[in-house]
């Protein structure tokens, strides 16, 4: 449910509800129009008064919504009062409950992390505890959902937590008081060099330029920034324009909106952004969509930024969302969204067919080559707005350089880790015996860095969970993937004891694409044209 929302491009505002919203919507319809209208409001009144059977009316309503949505293009849908909720409270940047990080292991929730600051921190929750009661209830064997619906609440109310930690011969129980958890944009920040550093966006919601802002002030003095737009479906469309605009001056075009009612918009940067010349790259891929989408496009066509990856999904129409009283909502095209120099995000696709949409996308992957080639449009090519730079069209931003997916140490055996979960249950549990001793060794996470190596010992023990948890073995699998896995157990150690932004900076290390970008810094005339030394 969440996947899906994740890429949605914007919160429009809302129509007002009601008759009156009714009244004024059927006053922009042609006469023709009002008389299909009139013609699904009869046939709605004639099933429910005359059919044999009782009706589930919410049912058939929602069906035909979405029946007649999907003669439409890909992106206006229809969400339910349940999906509403939860995307909203994913854009607001925070809900209620307790603070933390959570993995499904078997048929028991673990606390991955805790979140600083948050109520399990302050009552002495840890990584690796085991929740097996909320409210004196046992949700060993619940589904994960069932149990952060238990463990969410309204701020101020109080809720009590059973917890099995390993080492302690008895239950341990916590009484903890809701409160407000923000739900983070900025996964990752870090420097790679005294001169750069490093921000991951994973989405944009009301706090992202807060988050991304606040870790920005904390590098210090920099002179290159490495924005990682990579898997980042997109949100408000508020915080994509003054991301875009944090790196040029004020008043500059950041895109603009074509539509048959909708007419014609432009968002440009609202002032003197505070990082306009130091060096810049953005990475993205082909999940990177919709806000990535206006943030890398923007920054590419006025020369401001090197877009290192692979072609992004093209996500490029603007939807406005029109509530129904029980809570749902449809989201309803009614733009385009188009870049500086006059490129269409949106890839193309024909009315009606999803599933073809679909399969374009999906069609990347059988070849990484065509997967980050470059579309051209019926224009042709566009230019940049400074340096006159090719840009291409088509659908998607295609990077300046392409870098393709990093398919070795891919296997079968190394993807149904991920899919049991079988990382984090062998990171919970060998930190359950080892985490005193790797502090006391390494101290901090620089040095756990540098010296830390994950042995063959323990792939072994990996090799014989995965077993258990039912991964047929398979050697050649684990021959391949074996610096693969190396580096995806060390980065869930490092995240289990410091946070996702570590985790990052170990997987990063090698990592072809963010090497690359980090190339295109350290080697900025030769890489970038003189990107940085263009006056803006």
């Amino acid at each position: 449910m969440k996947k899906t929302l994740a890429i949605l491009l914007a919160l429009l505002p809302l129509m007002a509800a009601g008759q009156a919203g009714k009244s004024k919507s059927r006053a922009l319809l042609t006469e023709e129009a009002i008389k299909q209208v009139q013609k699904m409001d009869m046939f709605q009144s004639y099933l429910f008064g005359s059919y044999i059977d009782d009706l589930d009316m919410e049912r058939l309503t929602e069906d035909a919504i979405k029946g007649m949505l999907g003669k439409l293009d890909p992106h206006s849908t229809y969400y339910s009062a349940e999906e509403m909720k939860d995307f909203m409270e994913s854009m607001q940047g925070n809900f209620s409950g307790i603070g933390i990080m959570i993995s499904m292991v078997g048929d028991t929730l673990h606390v991955a992390n805790v979140i600083p600051g948050g109520p399990s921190e302050k009552a002495g929750l840890l990584p690796n505890d085991r929740i097996v009661s909320v409210d004196g209830s046992s949700v060993v064997g619940w589904e994960q959902t069932a149990i952060v619906g238990r463990l969410r609440g309204r701020k101020g109310t109080a809720v009590d937590v059973g917890i099995i930690r390993p080492g302690e011969p008895e239950r341990l129980k916590f009484k903890m008081v809701r409160d407000e958890i923000p739900i983070n944009s900025v996964d990752a920040a870090y420097k790679p060099d005294r001169n750069t550093g490093y921000i991951k966006v994973s989405r944009f919601s009301q706090t992202t330029m807060k988050e991304m802002q606040e870790a920005f002030d904390k590098f210090g003095n920099i002179d290159g920034l490495i924005i990682d737009l990579r898997g980042n479906g997109g949100g408000l469309l508020t915080e994509s324009v003054d991301m875009a605009g944090f790196f040029l001056p004020k008043d500059h075009l950041i895109v603009s909106t074509d539509g048959r009612k909708a007419g014609h918009e432009e968002y440009k940067s609202p002032g003197n952004g505070k990082f306009r010349k130091g060096k810049l790259v953005v990475l993205v891929d082909e999940f990177s969509a919709s806000a990535s989408e206006i943030v890398s496009g923007a920054l590419q066509d006025w020369d401001r930024a090197v877009i290192v990856g692979r072609r992004t999904y093209g996500k490029g129409l603007v939807q406005r969302q029109y509530p129904f009283l029980d809570g749902s909502a449809v989201n309803i095209t009614i733009a385009k969204y188009i870049t500086p120099s006059g490129r269409a995000i949106q890839r193309p696709f024909e009315k009606g067919n999803k599933e073809g949409y679909t399969h374009d996308f999906e069609a990347r992957f059988a070849n990484d080559t065509t997967a980050a080639a470059p579309v051209i449009d019926s224009a042709g090519y566009h230019t940049t707005l400074r340096l006159g730079k090719k840009v291409y069209g088509g659908g998607g931003i295609t990077p300046d350089y392409t870098v393709e997916a990093d398919t070795t140490g891919r296997s079968d055996y190394e993807r149904q880790l991920w899919q049991k979960n079988i990382y984090n249950e062998y990171a919970g549990a060998y930190l359950d015996r080892n985490r005193g001793a790797i502090l006391a060794r390494y101290g901090d996470f620089k040095t756990f860095n540098d010296k830390f190596m994950v042995t063959d010992e323990m792939l072994a023990e990996l090799a014989e969970l995965a077993v258990k948890r039912g991964i047929v073995p398979d050697e050649a699998g684990l021959a391949v993937s074996r610096h693969k896995i190396f580096a995806n157990l060390k980065s869930m150690i490092a995240s289990t004891i410091w946070s996702t932004s570590e985790a990052y900076e170990v997987l990063n290390a090698s990592d072809p694409v963010y090497l690359k970008g980090l190339g295109v810094i350290r080697d900025w005339k030769t890489m970038a044209e003189g990107i940085a030394n263009a006056n803006i």
